[in-house]
This record gives structure tokens, C-alpha cells and sequence, in this order.
């Protein structure tokens, strides 16, 4: 398998800064399920690392990411899974923002280029977000007569509030630039563009000249209010995806992306 992730550590001040570069060289980075898994690893890579106090996750210099990989075989071969080998395999999106979400570091993601779908959903499950002001945010999965799911839409809620996370999931081709995407709350700074990397290590310096057990306890306090209710809300995520994935819409959604087409959806 090709390593898509890469990782470096002993970064910034006294070394406890580490940058996750998730790149996989051609200027869309999609999420292919090995993907998935190579990025799951990286963050559970940090759960006896003291050493680490902050972890910035960056993309490629084109796009953060394009979401899930509906060209890849093993993300096609889903259509041929029996429900229970279609549960198990939709875990492996859950699975990676679940992961990063509760690493006890401080995650900062940098984007630059488009951030689409499961590439949203793991820039919600981190800390901070810096974006360079010409890239874009986009959740397309309606259209794709599917539902957000990796628990996206609680994060999404407790950052813009219900009205604009209905927008930006509803409204499936809407562009959010990066300066809708600060005005909301998506993001907490705006870079240059080509410096949100610059940006983000910048902020992670900021973080990591803090005492390293203040700034962990003071996260897990933080996560553990703000997303109590979280499990609750959206434990039906995957069998949601699961049901709708099985629908004449998701066929004909999908078909359309990969034909250049404009979908026509019957509710079926």
C-alpha cells in the first residue's frame, strides 16, 4: 500500500509540536478507505506520546481533500456488501474523525485549495481550522443522495448553530469561501494564501509554550461539555448512510458526479 501520511515531530518550542501531512500527489487527496486508515493510525499514534503537545494536520498544497474516494474499488465494491459488511465498512469514516477528535493534544488542521465532504468532517473533528483565503469548503453529500455522517453534524452544529449547518449540509453545491467560512465560525483565522500551514504553526507555537497538562485537561473538559449529548444525537449515523446508500437517489447521485451530470432525484 502507498503511504499517503506522513509524520514529524520534535517541532517549535521544546519540541512539542508535530505536523501530520496527509498528501497523496495529485491535487485532490481523496479520502480512499485505506486512506481512512492511514490517517485513524497517525492520530492513535499519539495516545502515550507526552512528548506532543500539539498536532497540526495539513494537505496537500492544492486541496486538504476532495472527501471520500467514489472512484476507488474498494469504496465502489460497498455496492455488492451485504448490510452487515456495509455496516462494518462504513465504521471506517467514524472510526478516523473519532480518533482525531479525541486526541488528547491540541489539533490544528491547515487548508488550503477546497476542503469537500469527509474532508469537512475531519477539519470539524479537530481543535482549530486556519484556511488560505482563496480555498473553499463545500459538503456535497445530499447531492450525492446521501447523508453527512462521521458525526459531522453535531460538530458543525456546536461551531455555526443549527440555521447556517442546515445551509452548508442542505445546499450541497454552495462554495463556502474562506471568509464565509470565519464569519461563521468554521474556521478561526484566514491566512494568505499558500501560508495557512505558516498560520497553523504559528497558532500551534502559541499552544505549545503553554503547560502541556493545563492545555490537555483544560481540552478534555472543554470536548467533554460541549459534545456530551453527542453519542446520542448521532448514533444512528452509520445506518443512516447505510439506508440511504441503498436508495435509487444514491445510485442516481453518484452516476451523475461520475458522468458530469446534473442528478434527477424522485425520492426512491
Amino acid at each position: 500500500m502507498a503511504d499517503f501520511v506522513t509524520i514529524e515531530k520534535g517541532l517549535g518550542p521544546e519540541g512539542r509540536i508535530a505536523v501530520v501531512r496527509f498528501d497523496r500527489g495529485d491535487g485532490i487527496n481523496a479520502l480512499s478507505p485505506e486512506a481512512l486508515r492511514q490517517l485513524t493510525d497517525a492520530a492513535r499514534s499519539f495516545e502515550d506520546d507526552a512528548g506532543t503537545s500539539v498536532v497540526v494536520l495539513t494537505g496537500g498544497k492544492d486541496a486538504f481533500s476532495a472527501g471520500f474516494d467514489l472512484k476507488d474499488p474498494e469504496g465502489r465494491a460497498r455496492r455488492t456488501m451485504d448490510l452487515g459488511a456495509l455496516r462494518r465498512h462504513l465504521k471506517l469514516g467514524p472510526r478516523l474523525t473519532h480518533a482525531w477528535h479525541e486526541m488528547e493534544q491540541i489539533t490544528i488542521g491547515a487548508i488550503e485549495g477546497f476542503c469537500v465532504g469527509g474532508g469537512v468532517a475531519l477539519a470539524v473533528a479537530l481543535d482549530f481550522r486556519v484556511m488560505g483565503r482563496d480555498a473553499h469548503l463545500r459538503v456535497p453529500e445530499i447531492g450525492l443522495g446521501m447523508n453527512m455522517s462521521w458525526q459531522s453534524i453535531p460538530r458543525m452544529l456546536h461551531l455555526i448553530g443549527p440555521a447556517r449547518t442546515k445551509q452548508a449540509v442542505i445546499l450541497a453545491d454552495q462554495r463556502i469561501s474562506a471568509d464565509e467560512a470565519y464569519e461563521w465560525g468554521l474556521v478561526e483565522e484566514v491566512a494568505d494564501p499558500g501560508y495557512a500551514f505558516d498560520a497553523a504553526m504559528a497558532l500551534a507555537a502559541k499552544v505549545a509554550a503553554q503547560p502541556p497538562l493545563s492545555v490537555a485537561m483544560t481540552k478534555l473538559t472543554v470536548n467533554r461539555l460541549a459534545h456530551a449529548l453527542d453519542d446520542l444525537a448521532s448514533h444512528m449515523d452509520v445506518d443512516q448512510f447505510a439506508f440511504a446508500s441503498m436508495s435509487e437517489d444514491h445510485k442516481e447521485g453518484v452516476a451523475a458526479f461520475l458522468e458530469r451530470r446534473k442528478p434527477r432525484f424522485t425520492g426512491r
